[in-house]
């Protein structure tokens, strides 16, 4: 195997702990590089703390799941290996959902049905088919917690452009407009501000996303400029030609069966 299949989309030995981690926060970020997992992040984005609070939820589930799955990967029938998953996934979200109803009752109730839903969240199980199912325990954990704080990343700076621009608060502290916790002379002036109101309300979600998902871009495409290879940014699971090697001779050997 050349070098360069030895290496990650950001220089790293492929399928290292660092590799895992750094990749899912930059490399294959799931909300602004991947851009999956959108139903969460356009429903519960109205404030930093509920972004905040659905990405480590999130990232507690996909670790864990990831590590699990992984141990488990040699021992699941491939005819039960998605079931299977599902029941591993919706394990760990029942234990968060009992935590947060415990512990942060009223963030519990903000993220409502979301929680719940992370059973069906396509980061989780998209991880846990495209790699915790094919890769080692530890390099599979911190795929987990690196595509979860990828996401808790993501979404709380959504979160929180969306509650400041359209609120004037951050993490339910009034900065901007009128009850502004700023003293003086500058606490006068920012009291004046009048919040956009759009911007925690659906469409607001789209707007932020938007315009994150541009300046990722721009920052890709300036790495691209200055000869850095940005080509595996955003390959998901297929990081490695050795992986889609593999992939085509499972898909030869089957096509022959059929074909028998």
């Amino acid at each position: 195997m050349s070098t360069e299949a030895k290496k990650g989309a950001l220089g790293f030995r492929a399928d290292t702990p660092g590799e895992r981690f750094f990749n899912g926060l930059i490399a294959e970020n799931p909300t602004l590089v991947l851009m999956i997992g959108m139903c969460p992040t356009l429903a519960v984005t109205s404030s930093a703390i509920n972004g905040l609070g659905m990405g480590l939820a999130t990232t507690f589930v996909l670790a864990l799941s990831n590590a699990v799955i992984s141990a488990l990967r040699k021992t699941i029938p491939g005819t039960v290996r998605i079931p299977s998953f599902i029941v591993v996934i919706a394990s760990f979200v029942t234990l968060v959902e009992l935590l947060m109803k415990a512990y942060v009752p009223a963030l519990n109730q903000a993220l409502g049905v979301y929680i719940p839903l992370i059973v069906v969240n396509c980061i989780i199980f998209g991880r846990a088919e495209a790699y915790a199912s094919k890769h080692g325990i530890v390099p599979s954990f911190f795929d987990g917690i690196g595509m979860g704080l990828g996401f808790t990343c993501a979404i709380t700076v959504i979160g929180l452009i969306r509650e400041f621009v359209g609120a004037g608060t951050a993490f339910d502290v009034q900065i901007l407009g009128e009850g502004t916790v700023v003293p003086g002379p500058v606490g006068a002036f920012l009291s004046g501000y009048q919040p956009i109101s759009i911007f925690i309300q659906q469409a607001g979600a789209f707007f932020v996303l938007a315009f994150l998902i541009a300046i990722m871009n721009k920052i890709k495409a300036n790495l691209a400029s200055k000869g850095k290879d940005t080509s595996k940014f955003g390959q998901g699971c297929c990081s490695s030609s050795e992986e889609k090697a593999a992939d085509k001779i499972l898909e030869d050997k089957k096509a022959g069966k059929e074909a028998e």
